[in-house]
C-alpha cells in the first residue's frame, strides 16, 4: 500500500494549524478546507460572499492542481456557509467550478476561521 503524501503549494494560503492542505491516498486527493484568504496578502481581502467564494475556488484549484487532479475529478464536497442566507450566491459561483456536479453536503455553521463567510474541501479523483 502507498504512503499517504502530503500536498503543498504557495499557491494557495499556507495551513494555518497543524495540517496539510492536502493529502493524496491512493488514487484520491482529500483537500482541507480552504477559505478565502488571498494566498500573496495571507488575509481575507473578499467582503461578500460572491468574492469569497471565487477566492475559495481559486485555492482549491491550486491545491487540486499541485496534487494533480481538478474541480473535473472532483468526487465530494463539503461546503461550510456562516449564513444559510448565502445559500443561493454560493451555488451561483459554485457551479461554475463543479460543472459535474459531485456528492455534496452544504451546512450553515456558527463561525469560520478569521470570520470567513465560507469554507470548502473536495474529495477528488487523480
Amino acid at each position: 500500500m502507498k504512503m499517504a503524501e502530503k500536498i503543498l503549494t504557495d499557491k494557495a494560503p499556507a495551513a494555518i494549524g497543524p495540517y496539510s492542505q492536502a493529502i493524496k491516498v491512493g488514487d484520491l486527493v482529500f483537500t482541507s478546507g480552504q477559505i478565502p484568504i488571498d494566498p500573496e496578502s495571507g488575509n481575507i481581502e473578499a467582503k461578500d460572499i460572491t468574492a469569497q467564494t471565487e477566492q475559495v475556488m481559486k485555492n482549491l484549484g491550486a491545491v487540486l492542481a499541485a496534487a494533480g487532479s481538478s474541480f473535473e475529478k472532483a468526487v465530494k464536497t463539503t461546503c461550510f456557509l456562516a449564513d444559510i442566507k448565502d445559500f443561493a450566491a454560493f451555488n451561483e459561483v459554485y457551479g461554475k467550478y463543479f460543472t459535474q456536479k459531485p456528492a455534496r453536503s452544504c451546512v450553515a455553521v456558527k463561525d469560520l476561521p478569521k470570520g470567513a463567510l465560507v469554507e470548502v474541501e473536495v474529495i477528488a479523483e487523480l
